[in-house]
């Protein structure tokens, strides 16, 4: 479901799996890992000089992959913290600038995705938040990091607490994102802002990266929030709101969460 595409200095990685929101299993994942690091090759040796990631269909991507996930079977460590992180940081990392265009859902891992991005323009009618109060579980990927550095304490658990979702405009007036661009000139306007980026300064744009990466994780440490937030999750793994979460969502119905 990843597809990678190398053309004049610009690679693009494309989540396409628009039947289900470009939802990520592990093995899609590995996939994305994977585009990731064929693109990186061909940085190193000078043929990518910027990455564009993107979702096809209506949704950029709706999360992790759960219409076949057993809460009860669930390795939370194993998924997020031994394949979601990993692959994160791996992005994070890109030895280019990279960007992300966001359309419709970006929620979970999705949101982790659009993190791990050097800049990010999203639709204005894209959907941004933590639904997971629906699911008896907390969100991940990044989600609290990023929250609590650009909105503050009171506004991510106001969005933690409620499961209210962002439009990508409200996302972008709170400060989490750079850019956002009606839908249907979303691609067309994040192409042209790529092309102009891919014939710059690469080596000066690589060096500004690593600086703010080096700012970003001495002040509050991603990595480390990360860390914390898929323990967290594997804490609740064993209660009984995240089970009934997990199948209210399978079975599309409404959960009946008891706070055990």
């Amino acid at each position: 479901m990843i597809d990678l595409n190398i053309a004049d200095g610009i690679a693009t990685v494309t989540l396409n799996a628009p039947e289900k929101m470009n939802a990520l299993d592990v093995s899609a994942l590995a996939e994305l890992s994977q585009a990731y690091d064929d693109a990186a090759a061909a940085a190193e040796r000078g043929e990518v000089r910027a990455l564009l990631l993107k979702g096809e269909g209506r949704g950029f991507c709706a999360g992790r992959d759960i219409s076949g996930v057993v809460p009860a079977d669930d390795d939370v460590i194993g998924y997020l913290g031994g394949t979601v992180q990993p692959v994160l940081e791996k992005m994070a990392a890109f030895p280019a600038p990279t960007f992300a265009a966001v359309q419709g859902a970006c929620l979970g891992v999705g949101l982790g995705l659009a993190i791990a991005t050097d800049v990010v323009y999203v639709a204005d009618s894209a959907k941004i938040g933590s639904p997971f109060a629906n699911l008896g579980a907390t969100l991940d990927s990044g989600g609290h990091w990023l929250f609590t550095e650009r909105l503050g304490a009171h506004r991510t658990l106001d969005l933690i607490y409620t499961a209210e979702l962002m439009s990508g405009e409200q996302a972008v007036a709170q400060g989490l994102f750079s850019r956002s661009f009606a839908a249907d000139e979303l691609f067309e306007r994040t192409d042209e802002i790529v092309a102009r980026v891919a014939s710059g300064a690469t080596g000066a744009f690589r060096a500004s990266k690593e600086l703010v990466a080096q700012i970003r994780d001495q002040r509050l440490g991603l990595w480390a929030s990360m860390a914390d937030e898929n323990q967290a999750q594997a804490d609740l793994c064993d209660t009984e709101d995240y089970a009934e979460g997990f199948a209210a969502f399978q079975q599309k119905r409404k959960p009946e969460f008891t706070g055990r």
